[in-house]
């Protein structure tokens, strides 16, 4: 399954209307269809599918294509959130750590936050051994993390990239 990626803070009714909506929850279930599949979904002919997928494309509201993957079948079969406290928050601290978070692929998303925490960290592991070697190895090696918690993921609820669907 293939799965598109959208941005959404670009994204009001204002610019796009029930029909491009409904082009984008085509295309977020299953974007391979062709334009012939999409045009009979959402009533218009492939052309006008054509032309407003393309201005989507155009004014970043689709931001591109890609793969979905389980990454259970790839070994990666537990998730660990990490809320992380830094020593410092100087903007060449936070911009150094969030570079170095960009360097290890198995962090998965990372967010700056308000609250309690300085960061929220999603990370795919093998399993617990293999979260330990990611700590010691990687996360814990990056300078200025003062305090950090870790909590594995028992259960996904729901999992969704945007609230279209």
């Amino acid at each position: 399954m293939v799965k598109i990626v959208i941005a959404f803070y670009e994204m009001t009714e204002k610019h796009f209307d029930k029909q491009d909506l409904a082009i984008l929850r085509v295309l977020l279930a299953d974007s391979r269809k062709s334009l012939q599949e999409i045009g009979k979904e959402v009533g218009l002919s492939t052309t006008s599918c054509w032309n407003r997928i393309k201005r989507m494309e155009a004014a970043g509201a689709i931001q591109g294509y890609t793969v979905k993957v389980d990454l259970s079948q790839l070994g990666y079969r537990d998730s660990v959130i990490v809320l992380v406290n830094l020593e410092s928050h100087s903007d060449e601290t936070l911009y150094e750590f969030g570079r170095t978070l960009e360097t290890i692929p198995e962090v998965l998303e990372a967010f700056l936050i308000s609250g309690d925490y300085d960061y929220y960290i999603r990370i795919a592991v093998q399993d617990t051994r293999d979260y330990e070697r990611l700590l010691r190895e990687k996360l814990y090696k990056i300078p200025g993390i003062r305090h950090s918690k870790s909590s594995f993921v028992l259960r996904t609820l729901k999992k969704s990239d945007t609230p279209l669907v």
